[in-house]
């Protein structure tokens, strides 16, 4: 992504908490993003990449959930405040900047990839869902949280569906758009969760 797109960011960084679903400061809030990732989660200790963490909210909901967590952004105010956040809450998660569409990490190095509300904005978003699938283990799973938002921006779910890596199956498309719950306030725009489950072979 670009230098100014990363220097927004980085100015966003200190306020970025203050929308509900990005501090999930509200117990309310918290509570049902716990609920929602727990659902679909692995049952066992799995290894998690938090893909455009920001300021690491999921990641800690994720590492309290007992899972071994890495979080990266291309924002490295944001991962100053990731980091001060898990360490805050005793939490020894590594934060990385790394540029979201390209993770530098070697292959099959993760069971569960996470990625809320960035794959639209990144370019060519086929080639980096095929570069984000090569990090899944066998059996591996890819957890997207997006939107189409009534600005014009974000992808609509079937848009994603159109474009995974025939390696991956689809196990579940969920409207969120209802979950007040999930937002801190009610939203009208089209809200969903995507997860689709790595082939054991690869």
């Amino acid at each position: 992504m670009s230098v100014a797109a990363q220097q927004y960011w980085n100015e966003q960084a200190a306020v970025f908490d203050n929308e509900a679903d990005h501090g999930l400061r509200d117990p309310l809030v918290r509570s049902a993003w716990t609920e929602l990732l727990t659902t679909w989660l692995p049952a066992t200790r799995a290894r998690v990449l938090d893909i455009g963490c920001g300021t690491g909210s999921l990641s800690l909901v994720l590492a309290e959930l007992g899972h071994e967590v890495t979080g990266i952004d291309f924002a490295p105010a944001m991962i100053e405040q990731a980091r001060a956040k898990a360490h805050a809450a005793g939490q020894p998660i590594p934060f990385q900047v790394m540029d979201a569409a390209t993770p530098d990490f070697g292959p099959g190095q993760f069971d569960l990839i996470v990625c809320r509300h960035l794959l639209w904005v990144l370019p060519e978003p086929a080639q980096v869902l095929q570069s984000w699938v090569k990090l899944l283990a066998p059996a591996g799973r890819l957890l997207l949280i997006e939107g189409y938002w009534h600005t014009g921006g974000g992808l609509h779910a079937q848009q994603i569906l159109a474009m995974l890596p025939p390696t991956l199956s689809i196990v579940v498309v969920e409207n969120l758009s209802a979950r007040r719950d999930l937002w801190g306030a009610t939203v009208t725009d089209e809200r969903y969760l995507l997860v689709a489950d790595q082939a054991h072979t690869q």
